[in-house]
């Protein structure tokens, strides 16, 4: 949607900003939150997350239009690795030779996915682009370094804090828009508010569906793991070289490859540590 986005002149503010309505009541429906014991419960987290959850929004867009589906999509799957850091430094979770090798490697598949260069294959590449794809890379690791804080509040459950989060992000980026309506910057439409709403459906969708996969296939959570991530990738992949043919190099190929074999150590370290000991 992000990359049609510029063809069909959708206003990405409008979107994103109807898209946390959207994600807010469908969470109210489906998850059903609770509102009981939040006198104690630390706002200052969910501020931060409703605030950050848009901009992130912002930057995929920018960076779905500048570097293309196929390299964000790498920067946000492999910022995976910043809450496994984060684990290990915050959370005094073991950090095992295979965790420290599948980070080594993510983080050598990020740095070849983005592209350095002002050009490649003759097609010239935006200076900021690189700069687009670390800020995705970054700001989706921190926002779910900062969901793990969250969870980590025994009186809320996930569902209540996705809630608070999206109602939050609603009213921030409502404000915006209202704001910028009123200094006659924007204009209400109808197009952008049905197409906000089917981004925010999807959106649910895909936290909705990953919490259902982790409930059935409890006992295998790297089943969930890979399958979403590496399937992510696959598709965006596809989606972005054969539909909207955008050009790889053969070092952003070897980029991509090792994505895949790091999510892989990452998701099965455990088998891995066993079989090697």
């Amino acid at each position: 949607m992000f990359k049609l986005a510029k063809r069909y002149q959708i206003d990405v503010y409008q979107a994103v900003t109807w898209n946390y309505s959207a994600a807010m009541v469908l969470t109210f429906i489906f998850l059903k939150p609770t509102f009981s014991n939040l006198a104690n419960v630390p706002f200052g987290y969910f501020s931060l997350l409703g605030f950050l959850l848009p901009i992130l929004f912002f930057l995929i867009a920018h960076s779905i239009r500048n570097a293309g589906i196929v390299r964000t999509e790498i920067a946000q799957r492999l910022s995976l690795f910043i809450p496994v850091i984060a684990s290990f430094l915050l959370f005094g979770e073991k950090f095992n030779n295979i965790n420290l090798l599948a980070v080594i490697i993510g983080f050598i598949a990020i740095m070849l996915t983005i592209p350095w260069q002002r050009n490649i294959l003759g097609k010239r590449i935006e200076s900021n682009t690189p700069f687009y794809l670390l800020f995705v890379f970054l700001g989706m690791g921190i926002i779910d370094v900062l969901f793990k804080q969250l969870a980590l509040i025994p009186t809320v459950s996930s569902n209540t804090s996705l809630f608070i989060v999206f109602t939050i992000a609603f009213i921030i980026t409502l404000i915006g828009l209202i704001f910028q309506v009123y200094t006659k910057k924007m204009r209400l439409s109808w197009p952008h508010i049905f197409i906000g709403w089917t981004l925010g459906i999807a959106n649910f969708a895909n936290i909705f569906f990953y919490i259902k996969a982790h409930q059935v296939l409890a006992n295998h959570p790297s089943r969930v793991f890979s399958s979403v991530n590496i399937g992510v990738i696959i598709l965006g992949t596809l989606l972005g070289t054969i539909v909207f043919r955008e050009r790889l190099s053969l070092i952003n190929k070897l980029g991509i490859f090792l994505a895949l074999v790091a999510i892989i150590l990452l998701a099965y370290q455990q088998d891995l540590a066993h079989l090697l000991s």
